[in-house]
């Protein structure tokens, strides 16, 4: 009889389930293994994503529509734009709006990634855009219009920036990756006004 007690006392030891983290706090490669099993339609969202994704999927999709009003600004001035001083300005909004629309793809594709959907209907991507559609009046206004919707780009980017923290850092990454870029372009808008002869 003691020994079939023991007996059972051991088996029920041994069916205790295993510790899912380790004492630095790493999750054991079990329960790594058990969680990567489940859940395989959410992609490269697994069990320790903690952030609210359809409340970021909308931030992003905000995002997005930014970048695509900036695209079609910029190319808009681009065909536009006349004067003398015209030429070398045209050829920043040109590389301006290209490299806004490598940031919209780059949105788009992590807005995918997450399990969303870009929205890109054009008939509200105005309305959700942080930045305006300005045509300006002449190329110094469209130069200086340019500018606000940077430093709009960029105080939206970094308050996203700083909502994520530390909770989704490949998208953290990619939106530090925009910011730079934006700063960029937003002092190259200053240089040009700083530096304007005449109207």
């Amino acid at each position: 009889m003691k020994h079939s007690a023991k007996t059972a006392k051991k088996h029920a030891v041994s069916a205790k389930p295993a510790a899912t983290t380790d004492e630095q706090g790493f999750t054991s490669v079990q329960t790594l293994r058990k969680r990567a099993r489940e859940g395989l339609d959410k992609g490269p969202v697994t069990f320790t994503y903690t952030i609210d994704r359809k409340q970021l999927v909308a931030k992003l999709n905000d995002a997005l529509a930014t970048e695509w009003v900036c695209v079609l600004r910029y190319m808009r001035h681009y065909f536009s734009a006349e004067g003398m001083l015209a030429e070398p300005v045209k050829a920043e909004f040109l590389e301006h709006a290209k490299e806004e629309q490598s940031h919209a793809d780059l949105i788009a594709e992590r807005i995918v990634q997450l399990g969303g959907e870009p929205d890109l209907n054009p008939a509200t991507l105005t309305a959700r855009s942080h930045a305006e559609y300005k045509e300006g009046k002449n190329l110094r206004d469209m130069v200086k219009e340019n500018l606000i919707a940077e430093r709009i780009a960029i105080d939206s980017y970094r308050e996203l920036i700083n909502w994520i923290g530390d909770r989704d850092t490949t998208t953290k990454r990619m939106l530090e990756g925009i910011l730079a870029m934006e700063e960029e372009h937003a002092d190259d808008f200053r240089d040009l006004l700083n530096g304007w002869i005449g109207d």
